[in-house]
């Protein structure tokens, strides 16, 4: 009685599942890195032009798979490629904006502001110190958390002058944090009875590190407004500082934070990608 012939096994491309794990990742590794970094910063021009050379390159992908199929040719792995580098491309750009915007821009833009020594702020107005990144008080300087208020609006805005003296006039500078006092509020004002933002208990710290994100630093002049009216003061030109003993290591703590974030995304987009081609890989085998 005649044997049927084992149907051979379909051959695994080897090469096509090799780019389709590394050309992907190595595309999303590059749009995380240009989107994260100075050149985000410094070049914003040749960063866009980058983005959009790579996203060029993900419709030739795509043009080159279609090719392929409408040749009757098996474009598995090139759809799988123009897919996966899509993909990569997006998410590169998307989080690298993220990491941009809140680790490595308050870091770029205060490392190339100016720092003052021993200011005063009861006797230098802050239209001297504008392009102040970090500051260190004079001796004697305080947060006067009795003279607190912050602004509510999703998250409560917390700001407290930072004063040397008691005859001050003016309330220039001030110490702000998120979401780190409480109080009884009316009409989004908060008057507090608890203000515990920064390093508010702590003896030593007589510095502060400027709050750079235009988004919060509206809603904490909406707070100072709340602050002049209730307790009659004046604050021409207000000025946002995390209050703390050395801003160096908060500014380094930013840097440090936007390159953990890019490494977690190298590692974890490229075993996303492994497991996606495992997928892909059992998948095709077996229809084939």
């Amino acid at each position: 009685m005649p044997t049927r012939k084992a149907k051979p096994a379909s051959r695994l491309n080897l090469g096509g599942i090799c780019l389709a794990l590394f050309l992907p990742w190595l595309l999303f590794c590059a749009m995380f890195a240009v989107m994260s970094f100075s050149l985000h910063y410094k070049e914003k021009m040749v960063c866009y032009l980058l983005v959009f050379a790579s996203l060029v390159l993900c419709l030739i992908l795509a043009k080159s798979a279609y090719d392929e199929i409408q040749a009757g040719a098996n474009a598995s792995w090139s759809l799988f490629l123009a897919a996966a580098c899509f993909l990569g491309h997006a998410l590169g750009v998307a989080l690298g904006d993220l990491n941009y915007f809140y680790h490595m821009e308050p870091y770029y833009d205060t490392v190339n502001l100016n720092t003052y020594p021993d200011l005063n702020p009861a006797t230098w107005p802050a239209q001297m110190v504008m392009d102040a990144g970090q500051v260190t008080f004079s001796p004697g300087s305080k947060v006067n958390a009795s003279m607190a208020m912050a602004f509510h609006n999703s998250e409560t805005y917390c700001v407290a002058p930072i004063v040397n003296g008691n005859a001050q006039t003016q309330y220039d500078f001030w110490a702000a944090g998120l979401n780190c006092c409480t109080g009884a509020s009316s009409n989004n004002a908060v008057m507090l009875s608890d203000y515990a933002c920064g390093e508010y208990n702590n003896p030593a710290a007589s510095s502060g590190l400027r709050v750079m994100r235009e988004d919060q630093r509206e809603f904490f002049r909406l707070a100072v407004k709340q602050a002049e009216n209730a307790y009659s003061i004046k604050a021409k030109h207000p000025m946002f500082f995390h209050w703390m003993e050395d801003p160096s290591l908060e500014l380094a703590a930013y840097q440090d934070e936007g390159t953990k974030y890019f490494l977690f995304g190298v590692y974890a987009f490229f075993a996303l990608l492994l497991f996606l081609v495992i997928v892909a890989v059992i998948c095709l085998h077996t229809s084939s």
